[in-house]
């Protein structure tokens, strides 16, 4: 389960964003002394993630609130089943109930549809991955929320490797093509240390061939066609070893996805396990008290 702490500023920002200057329901009708259990309930079939924001959220308001975990991070989530219980000033749950529930909607959402894209191709030898393309701010939490679904993080960073793309290749040379893609690859072996990872992303078999034996670490292949993908997993396959991990890239779906591990990629990058994965449904019920 992921600790909390590094985000607090993270989670006080964003519950301040919906508590402006007071929660005024609540101030109205609740007595500060009161207390209240509430039970976090899944509402969908999913894969959790998030749960330990739920009691550091309710804790900057209430510090001696607890929340009993019946489930984990990365747990099968069903409809109707208790996650959680909150135990605290009910002022306090309820003036974090939103941020909360936004937070671990979002999570779980992200874990849910990363699962589906790993069972999908779950008897083959391939990884999927995430991208870049995370809200901005959230990175680290989607990131950890493809973790919690079974998949793998890219990179997270610009200077975790080196990656070139089609627009590197146009701001540095005018143009694109297999002599800019071999030039791009010179010239960052020239200013890199040594093994730093070098990715390379080509759009076409020209490409690909100029730089099958470059010794690159990943070619990333952007939008090939399935027969695309399989000619290029048997043209570096019969090159002298060690091979470069293949990775088919670009616009892939739980559609396409198996067809597409079944050409014999090594890794599938899916920009749709952050950018576009649902929330998962789920809900804070208050108990009802004498």
């Amino acid at each position: 389960m992921i600790d909390p702490t590094p985000f607090l500023p993270f989670l006080a920002t964003a519950l301040d964003e919906d508590l402006g200057r007071g929660d005024r329901t609540s101030e109205a009708l609740v007595a500060s002394t009161r207390t209240t259990t509430a039970d976090l309930l899944g509402r969908a079939d999913g894969v959790l993630c998030g749960l330990p924001f739920l009691e550091a959220l309710v804790r900057i308001l209430d510090p001696e609130a607890t929340v009993a975990h019946a489930l984990a991070d990365g747990d099968r989530l069903r409809d109707g089943v208790v996650v959680a219980t909150v135990r605290g000033r009910a002022r306090a749950v309820l003036g974090s109930e939103r941020t909360a529930l936004n937070v671990i909607r979002r999570l779980s959402g992200i874990a849910t549809l990363a699962s589906k894209f790993v069972a999908a191709v779950a008897d083959l030898p391939v990884k999927i991955l995430d991208t870049r393309k995370t809200t901005p701010g959230w990175r680290e939490l989607e990131k950890y929320a493809v973790r919690c679904g079974g998949a793998e993080n890219h990179r997270r960073r610009l200077d975790d490797a080196a990656l070139v793309k089609e627009n590197h290749l146009l701001a540095a040379f005018g143009h694109t093509g297999p002599a800019a893609v071999a030039e791009a690859v010179h010239r960052l072996r020239a200013a890199l240390p040594e093994g730093f990872p070098i990715y390379v992303e080509v759009e076409n078999d020209d490409e690909l061939a100029a730089v099958a034996e470059e010794g690159v670490d990943v070619i990333m292949l952007d939008g090939f066609d399935l027969e695309g993908l399989g000619r290029a997993v048997r043209y570096v396959r019969a090159r002298q070893a060690p091979h470069p991990l293949l990775e088919a890239t670009g616009g892939i779906t739980l559609e396409t996805v198996r067809a597409i591990a079944q050409t014999g990629v090594d890794r599938i990058s899916v920009g749709a396990l952050t950018h576009s994965a649902p929330a998962l449904d789920l809900s804070l019920r208050h108990r009802t008290q004498a």
